[in-house]
């Protein structure tokens, strides 16, 4: 009960937030969805960079040590689009509406302080290095399924290099691989800042709860259960062949258990990707996750 308490303490204020974006979004009616979208602009190309990278070139983050995380991250990631592909295709929906949300879990705002708060402090450079991992999977094939069959699009195969997150992120292993050091106000301004992404992010939702209509539902349940099951599934295989201490098995279910990050929907959004469909998927996965998250950590800590 104790550990199902802390997850509820972490989930809660996920949905407040939620709650909150809906509320103001009915209040200030459609001028507000114009607004919603430079929001959404500036959090993707500075505030959720900045997070990224202030989490891999924090003193400390051992690159070294959670290689086999990273290794298992990126695996979940691709192994969860593989088995929610005939999914898809069994109930007809758009792949690249349905196969990103699998692929890119909650890692961020909800994984990271989930996994303080089951494994202690030292849990976090674990929790970081998976979310690297899920990451890079998510920006180069999670865009490109995404871009897919788009020809008014000429996209060439390194530009996703261009993004901001993944220039984050590369800069971010540099500074975790050299150690520079940089001075803590400095430091300290840009952590503000990228903190400051999660609750945009989830407050944007729910501005974006607005639009989603009652035929979403079936999607938003589906995506819900099938991406933490199939990120289970291949956990537990995992599990089998990589040499992992107890903390790091605990780890890999946690990870393995999270749901669609909300980042999902506005990714969505900025590619007009029927980002009312993902937006259920990312809402009712959340919700889902009061049962899922607490699987995973059975799973991983018995």
């Amino acid at each position: 009960m104790d550990i199902f308490e802390r997850i509820l303490g972490i989930i809660l204020p996920v949905f407040f937030i939620i709650a909150i974006g809906y509320a103001y979004g009915r209040l200030r009616g459609p001028a507000v969805r114009s607004d919603i979208t430079a929001v959404n602009t500036v959090s993707m190309d500075l505030l959720s960079p900045l997070l990224v990278f202030t989490a891999l070139a924090a003193r400390d983050f051992d690159l070294a040590h959670n290689a086999s995380l990273i290794l298992g991250g990126a695996i979940i990631s691709l192994g969860s689009g593989l088995l929610a592909w005939p999914v898809a295709r069994f109930f007809r929906y758009d792949p690249r509406s349905f196969l990103p949300p699998m692929m890119y879990n909650n890692c961020g705002n909800m994984g990271l302080p989930l996994a303080v708060l089951a494994f202690g402090s030292a849990g976090l450079s674990a929790a970081v290095a998976m979310f690297m991992a899920c990451n890079v999977i998510y920006f180069t094939i999670g865009i490109k399924i995404i871009e897919s069959g788009r020809g008014n699009r000429t996209v060439t195969h390194w530009a996703f290099l261009k993004n901001p997150m993944i220039l984050a992120m590369v800069i971010g292993i540099l500074f975790a691989l050299t150690h520079i050091p940089i001075p803590d106000v400095l430091f300290q301004s840009m952590k503000m800042l990228g903190d400051a992404s999660i609750p945009i992010m989830l407050f944007a939702l729910g501005v974006r709860m607005l639009d989603i209509s009652f035929k979403s539902w079936h999607i938003g349940l589906v995506g819900a259960i099938v991406c933490p099951i199939t990120g289970l599934f291949v956990a537990w295989g995992l599990d089998q062949v990589l040499n992992l201490t107890p903390p790091q098995r605990g780890q890999l279910f946690l990870f393995a258990s999270l749901p669609p990050a909300v980042f999902c929907f506005m990714v969505a959004e900025r590619y007009q990707q029927e980002p009312d469909k993902v937006a259920s998927i990312v809402m009712l996965g959340n919700l889902a996750s009061l049962a899922f998250v607490p699987l995973g950590l059975w799973m991983g800590l018995r």
